[in-house]
């Protein structure tokens, strides 16, 4: 996928670039650390894993 956003210039967000992998809404986003999974940083010592927003 980076090579299609580098390619077709597609703008990102710029919290990516700040270790951010998955970002969501802010009290419930944090940096994923080296070796996480991607979507770790998202609901961060909750057990909830999505926002309610997806059915």
């Amino acid at each position: 996928m980076r090579a299609y956003v580098d390619e077709h210039g597609v703008l990102t967000n710029p919290l990516l670039m700040d270790g951010y992998a998955s970002v969501g809404c802010a009290p419930c986003t944090r940096r994923v650390l080296e070796g996480e999974d991607a979507r770790a940083g998202r609901w961060a010592g909750r057990a909830k894993t999505e926002c309610g927003l997806h059915g």
